[in-house]
């Protein structure tokens, strides 16, 4: 039988991984967190001092670098060459080279390979910028979900605060916007919506209003392949 395939797409800031992640436990699928395996990548460039805009020592680099998911009493953990990183790749700045460094078809390449493998052994909910349209373009359900630059920035400064870190929200709404630009416009695997996906604004939502959306959408498209 064939697996079960989930794709979020979204903007920095949507809430995608928060969505996803609940989503998954809802329905007792993997959770592929594939912004956090950028992430980790983008440590390890940061570690070696690569600079983003490095295209050569980025795609040199590579071949050096191996991202696994793993799963330990229902915990997802990212390991980058061997090393548990979850509690290394949340900052702005590995947030900041992860972006940049995607638009290295190196880069997402090799990334991209092991994602898919993971689709074909599992029932998975997998989020990013171009799941459903490079990724899984033969995901089940594909939903893109967004929400305007000043509520992400909002959601983000409130991030932040809660963790006793100082940040300026106009700024922070700069940054969202330049990521949004840098990921819409990459020459390799855009962001953008896939025809076939539903456009999904949480702006005015709850986190369970959306989830709720989201498995509403999932039990037609699971009636239709009854």
């Amino acid at each position: 039988m064939k697996h079960i395939s989930i794709a979020i797409d979204g903007p920095a800031g949507a809430g995608k991984s928060t969505i996803a992640r609940q989503i998954a436990k809802e329905l007792g699928f993997i959770y592929v967190d594939t912004g956090a395996m950028y992430r980790a990548m983008a440590l390890y460039f940061i570690r070696n001092d690569i600079d983003s805009s490095d295209s050569k020592k980025i795609e040199e680099a590579c071949p050096y670098v191996n991202v696994s998911i793993e799963y330990k009493d229902g915990e997802q953990l990212v390991i980058l060459n061997g090393e548990n990183v979850n509690g290394l790749i949340r900052t702005e700045a590995v947030g900041n080279m992860a972006s940049a460094a995607s638009i290295n078809k190196s880069v997402r390449l090799k990334l991209v390979e092991l994602q898919q493998d993971l689709a074909k052994k599992a029932n998975v909910v997998m989020d990013g910028r171009d799941i459903g349209t490079y990724v899984l373009p033969g995901a089940d359900l594909k939903i893109y979900l967004t929400a305007s630059t000043k509520e992400r920035a909002r959601r983000r400064w409130a991030e932040l605060k809660e963790k006793g870190i100082d940040a300026d929200m106009n700024e922070i709404e700069k940054d969202i916007e330049s990521r949004d630009f840098r990921d819409m416009n990459r020459e390799f695997a855009p962001l953008k919506q896939a025809e076939d996906a539903i456009y999904v604004d949480t702006s005015n939502l709850t986190i369970d209003e959306v989830i709720q959306k989201i498995l509403l959408y999932y039990q037609k498209i699971n009636q239709k392949r009854k």
